[in-house]
């Protein structure tokens, strides 16, 4: 293989974070009564941006007073978490150690809001390895269309088949796909259809791994 560009999820990928949409359900259940979303909303809510994902919720489960209260309070408790709890995937700091002394060109493309994105990578220490990142909330379109991915590929200026779409996703991972990426996927145990993620993978982390087996491949 050859990498000279790396285009990051964030949640689920870089960090470990996605235990926080457990803590929002239960949040939610508290001030609105017991909440649960079937897999299906679940599945979505994940790779969308939060404002539209609240906005989902309240329109088809009728949860809270509106969208933009659901909105707000997760916005809140997210950059609470982001900023004093989130914590780097095993393996994440030495693989983008490595990749830029390799000189591979990275950047972040995530479903969150920059804000939220910034405070989680200062929490973490890895601002300095990226110096771009782009938001689903700026694009317009969430990650079942590549457009995140096109967008920060052109920043990067890498060719298409060298720039690695890093995902644990398998609806941001296929959409990278059929754009012609090559892909990481990255196992989650918070993840959803993980038979998917392999399958549709050009490189597949599996339980227990690190994205230091891109280096062997």
């Amino acid at each position: 293989m050859k990498l000279t560009g790396a285009i990051f999820d964030m949640d689920g990928t870089l960090i470990d974070s996605l235990g926080f949409w457990d803590i929002l359900w239960e949040a939610l259940s508290q001030r609105y009564g017991d909440f649960q979303p079937d897999p299906e909303a679940n599945r979505t809510v994940r790779t969308i941006p939060m404002k539209e994902a609240m906005y989902y919720l309240h329109d088809r489960f009728g949860l809270g007073p509106n969208g933009e209260t659901l909105y707000q309070t997760a916005n809140k408790m997210l950059g609470e978490f982001y900023e004093q709890q989130v914590e780097l995937k095993p393996g994440v700091m030495e693989f983008l150690t490595q990749c830029r002394d390799q000189g591979v060109k990275m950047c972040v493309a995530s479903a969150s809001d920059l804000k939220l994105v910034r405070m989680a990578m200062a929490h973490c220490g890895i601002e300095e390895f990226f110096p771009m990142v782009f938001s689903c909330s700026d694009i317009g379109k969430g990650k079942e269309e590549p457009d995140v991915f096109l967008v920060a590929r052109k920043h990067l200026g890498t060719p298409l088949e060298e720039t690695y779409v890093f995902e644990d996703s398998f609806v941001a991972l296929q959409s990278a796909h059929r754009a012609g990426f090559p892909t990481v996927g990255v196992y989650d145990r918070y993840g959803f259809r993980q038979d998917i993620l392999q399958e549709t993978a050009t490189i597949y982390i599996a339980e227990g791994e690190t994205l230091m087996k891109v280096f062997d491949q």
